[in-house]
């Protein structure tokens, strides 16, 4: 019984295995279903207008692959494309070769299918974005290449498929290994050229031949769409289409451009030997060549022969593309200059090898846009800088400054009459930037303030600050502690404190001037620096506080204007700022000190002054006045001495007077009472003399129509009294008023303008973060 079950058990399992290898299909269940459309292949078939495609798609090696399990799109041009295509190319079918073939079939394969109903959109990892896509990747790639390699002119590259971003443990991040590079394809469907805001007048600009539909494919209309097959979609267009070249393919060779490439393949461009490439070369062709890694510097926007766009997220190339503007070598040439050519790139270095990478860098980089900059869009298209596309849309015959123009595999290409003058090199930035001379000042604005400088739309004065001026005042740069240092007395010192004072330094050079105030230094006249601080011209001299306090004098000698603002150059001297608070702070001498002079030789500040240090404002120990911080700024008005013996007469000061012919009339000043009523009212009356926070000249800027600012002074609650300024545009340096809390108007007397570095000043005094004006009245406060 056993052995008869045991070959019962065995006759079951051969008659289900046997019965298991009939197929599927014969399973009416498994079956095809009668509506399912045939393969791309066999559709073509059964439409009888793609017989010269299809000889193609057979030479192509593409027969199989389009007749089998799939999902892709296909752009098939008919017979009629082929007979054009015969045509213009005096060809025939019997002509094109497999080679030929495979570029026709491969570059109109695209990957996945798309219907209108998605052709245009995105596909995003969150999902489909609508209209937003007019590229799609297909079969065809380039691969490996023939060109110069550090093994020769003909050696073996591939170009890199992701922007170079340096490297990761050695291992170079220009390319992911087994992604082809391939090409992208670029339609034109009506949504997302509306959504993009485009027209026939950029399809048409591009493909001038051609009649913009509402869905073009390269320079084809599909003149029947949407025809679905097993494996995909068939869209049929009206034009047989090549493989487009990418934007350093339609570049290279072009001898007009050679200048403008020169610079990438000698300074940008390296070759990496790459052994993954060199093993798969090796193994296809049988050679033993080396294959390298053809890869631009990360320093550039993008690589110019990389189809991946940016990568940011997967398929982003279906949505954008580069823009290389590339100007002809008319134009480069004098641009680039030599030495000694003033405001040409090379002006101090001579030759392109002598020039900094980031000088190169920059320049290239200008001309090469992450997006896609459409011949209607140019000035609303920004590179990376932020600076629009400066060039005429129009080509050379129209009065623009197109040479020529081509629609690329990875964006636009448009050869150019003329460079994209980046703000790096035209703006005021441009003199410390492209002058070695300067490396310091440069490292402090780059730090600081670059941003502004290159702005073309912000003005700006710069007195310039040459190495060899600051490192005679015992300031450098240590390049291996990357610090900033400065030597007295035999002693060297680095770190934030060096930092700070080189930085303040600077932005006392730079002064924002939106109309163009100093750019006459003939006169007189007051401007406010970016450091808050006031700078004073006069006849060609220029002074800050600190070239005040030292009664130094600082000779313009020379200028130079750029698209934003004017540079000068200075005697081998600085504009250096002060020591010195209003009065002292920690000195022995204050800016008040310095024009108050002596009993025996009294200046215009010396009866204010006196008065100060012997009140209770002021602190004697630390030299300052109360309430007075460094680094804020301020401003001071000291009445003249006819007006402080008014002060005492009205009794808003301490002192004696005496009646002459019956008027009240002043006898002396008091200037240490000691009785505690008169303390206050010099104390009182010195704060109320101080705007607390604000530097105010007579610039006709802060408070032009009138403006209450507070002073150091504050009343019984702690609410700061105020002065209301009105400050109109007007010739300087007169047109300041003040209105006290009483409502009388008071103005400023008119300065000693030279020389401006002697003590002796009266308005427009430059201090320490404030400024000093000689008034013809004295303020009056109401205290409660």
């Amino acid at each position: 019984m056993y052995k008869f079950l045991k070959n019962l058990s065995c006759l079951l399992c051969l008659i289900l295995i046997f019965g298991g290898c009939r197929k599927l299909s014969d399973n009416p269940y498994y079956a095809r279903p009668a509506s399912l459309a045939p393969p791309i292949y066999q559709v073509l078939q059964s439409r009888g207008n793609f017989t010269n495609l299809l000889a193609v798609i057979d030479r192509s090696g593409y027969k199989s692959t389009l007749s089998a399990g799939g999902y892709w799109t296909f752009f098939a041009p008919n017979d009629a494309a082929f007979q054009k295509y015969f045509t213009a190319n005096s060809t025939s079918l019997a002509k094109i070769d497999s080679v030929t073939a495979g570029k026709i079939v491969r570059y109109c394969l695209v990957f996945n299918a798309f219907q209108t109903n998605h052709i245009a959109d995105f596909q995003a990892k969150a999902g489909w974005v609508a209209n937003t896509a007019f590229k799609r990747r297909t079969a065809y790639y380039d691969g490996f290449q023939n060109g110069a390699t550090p093994d020769g002119p003909n050696g073996v590259y591939v170009s890199e498929n992701r922007n170079n971003a340096g490297s990761t443990n050695g291992i170079l991040n220009a390319y992911l290994f087994g992604d082809n590079n391939n090409k992208y394809i670029p339609y034109f469907y009506s949504t997302f050229m509306t959504q993009a805001g485009l027209s026939a007048t950029d399809y048409n600009y591009f493909f001038p031949t051609s009649v913009y539909t509402g869905f073009n494919v390269v320079n084809a209309s599909v003149v029947n769409k949407d025809i679905v097959a097993e494996n995909g979609v068939i869209h049929e267009i009206d034009q047989v289409v090549l493989p487009l070249p990418t934007v350093e393919q339609k570049m290279t060779g072009n001898s007009q451009y050679s200048v403008f490439q020169s610079i990438y393949d000698q300074f940008l461009v390296s070759f990496v030997k790459d052994a993954n490439y060199t093993r798969q070369y090796n193994t296809l062709t049988l050679k033993s060549d080396n294959v390298y890694v053809k890869t631009y510097a990360a320093s550039l926007n993008f690589a110019l022969g990389n189809e991946s766009f940016l990568n940011l997220q997967a398929n982003d190339s279906q949505t954008n593309g580069y823009t290389l503007f590339t100007p002809t070598n008319a134009a480069l040439n004098p641009y680039l200059g030599g030495l000694g050519q003033a405001n040409s790139i090379l002006e101090y270095y001579g030759t392109l090898t002598n020039l900094p990478s980031n000088v190169l860098a920059d320049l290239m980089n200008a001309h090469m846009f992450q997006t896609m900059a459409w011949p209607t869009k140019f000035a609303s298209t920004s590179n990376v800088s932020g600076e629009p596309a400066r060039f005429d849309s129009r080509p050379v015959a129209s009065g623009g400054n197109v040479v020529e123009s081509q629609f690329c595999s990875n964006g636009l290409f448009y050869g150019v009459n003329k460079v994209q003058n980046a703000n790096v090199f035209s703006t005021v930035y441009a003199r410390a930037y492209l002058d070695p001379a300067y490396s310091i000042m440069l490292k402090l604005i780059d730090l600081n303030i670059k941003v502004g400088l290159t702005s073309p739309g912000t003005r700006y004065t710069v007195f310039m600050l040459p190495d060899v001026t600051l490192r005679a005042l015992g300031y450098n740069y240590d390049t291996p502690s990357l610090s900033y240092t400065k030597t007295a007395n035999g002693v060297t010192t680095s770190g934030g404190t060096i930092q700070n004072e080189l930085t303040r330094i600077l932005q006392q050079h730079v002064v924002p001037t939106p109309n163009n105030e100093m750019n006459d230094l003939s006169g007189d006249g007051i401007a406010e620096s970016n450091a808050g601080e006031y700078l004073r011209w006069h006849q060609n001299t220029v002074a800050s506080g600190g070239s005040v306090e030292r009664n130094k004098v600082v000779t313009v000698i020379g200028s130079r204007d750029y698209s934003n603002g004017r540079v000068y150059y200075l005697n081998n001297n600085i504009l250096d700022f002060p020591i010195n608070l209003i009065a002292g702070a920690g000195t022995t001498v204050g800016a008040l000190q310095l024009n108050a002079g002596t009993a025996a030789a009294q200046g215009p500040y010396f009866d204010f002054y006196n008065y100060l240090i012997n009140s209770a404002a002021y602190n004697a120990g630390a030299t300052e006045i109360l309430g007075v911080q460094f680094g804020a700024n301020y401003t001071v008005f000291i009445p003249t001495q006819a007006a402080m013996k008014q002060a005492v007469v009205d009794g808003y000061l301490p002192g004696t007077t005496t009646i002459v012919a019956g008027v009240k009339t002043w006898a002396s000043f008091t200037y240490a009472p000691t009785v505690a009523s008169d303390k206050d009212l010099v104390s009182r009356f010195i704060q109320y003399h101080i705007l607390n926070g604000i530097s105010i000249a007579p610039d006709g800027k802060k408070g032009v129509t009138g403006v209450a600012w507070p002073t150091l002074l504050k009343n019984s609650t702690g609410d700061a009294l105020t002065v209301i300024t009105f400050n109109p545009v007007g010739n300087f340096p007169t047109n300041l008023q003040l209105e006290d809390s009483q409502a009388r108007f008071i103005t400023l007397t008119p300065p000693v303008l030279n020389p401006l570095t002697v003590p002796g000043q009266t308005s427009s005094y430059l201090g320490n973060h404030v400024l000093l004006h000689q008034i013809n009245g004295y303020l009056r406060y109401t205290y409660n």
